[in-house]
């Protein structure tokens, strides 16, 4: 069993060997991979970071999710009003 193309998203960057890895050829390479390979490359999808598979270094960047109030801003974060505690 292969990665399908759903499993990689938009927000990971994949290098392999230090070139940057399209989801077809990345789907084509993970039809050989077992299913303990596969697996732990998943894992790693969600967490991002370096590691080899099937001896091809691999590196997943994510990009950093930015929730925005409903004015299409980045959240404010105020300090806090002197005196008052914090629990």
């Amino acid at each position: 069993m292969a990665l399908k193309k759903q499993s990689i998203r938009t927000k990971h960057h994949i290098l392999a060997n230090g070139n940057s890895i399209s989801k077809e050829e990345l789907i084509l390479i993970s039809e050989n991979w077992s299913e303990i390979q596969e697996n732990f490359f998943r894992k790693m999808l969600k967490q991002g970071g370096k590691f080899k598979v099937a001896g091809i270094k691999y590196e997943v960047k994510i990009d950093e999710r930015i929730d925005l109030d409903s004015n299409r801003k980045p959240p404010v974060n105020l300090p806090p009003i002197p005196g008052e505690r914090t629990f």
